[in-house]
């Protein structure tokens, strides 16, 4: 496998605090602004500061799936929330923390402990929080599927 992989991504500023996020690679496009917290920004539009949360919050999640395969856990779902937390330090705007919240829900008591060693495993190999110097808070929770009444 290759060890180096590029991303294509375009930007397009439509008017305003608002551009249009779109890559070769893709089919969809998506629309970029100014977070309201900011002069002029615009609510109900995604933020470099979302996409931010975001990349680190699926990051987690591509990593964790691809464990769990190689592991053969078995499981009934994950969903995960991600809080990034922008603070002004020494005069500059930083992402300083995102604090994961990953939600897997386990078919067997059995596995609790092989799915929490996953989980870990997922948020330790992750490219993106590797990548960047905020500070990740791991919150994982892991319940069990109660079997539905007969």
């Amino acid at each position: 496998m290759n060890t180096e992989h590029i991303y294509e991504v375009e930007l397009a500023w439509t008017g305003t605090r608002l551009g249009t996020l779109s890559s070769p690679e893709l089919t969809d496009k998506l629309d970029v602004a100014t977070p309201p917290q900011f002069a002029n920004g615009i609510e109900k539009v995604w933020s470099p500061e979302h996409l931010f949360t975001a990349a680190v919050n699926s990051c987690l999640m591509t990593t964790f799936l691809a464990i769990a395969e190689n592991s053969k856990l078995e499981f009934e779902s994950f969903t995960s929330t991600a809080l990034g937390k922008l603070e002004m330090v020494e005069g500059k705007y930083l992402m300083t923390e995102v604090t994961l919240k990953p939600r897997l829900t386990i078919i067997n008591e059995d596995v609790r402990d092989r799915a929490i060693r996953v989980l870990q495993k997922a948020e330790a190999a992750c490219l993106v929080s590797n990548s960047i110097k905020s500070k990740i808070v791991f919150e994982p929770e892991v319940t069990v599927k109660v079997p539905e009444a007969v």
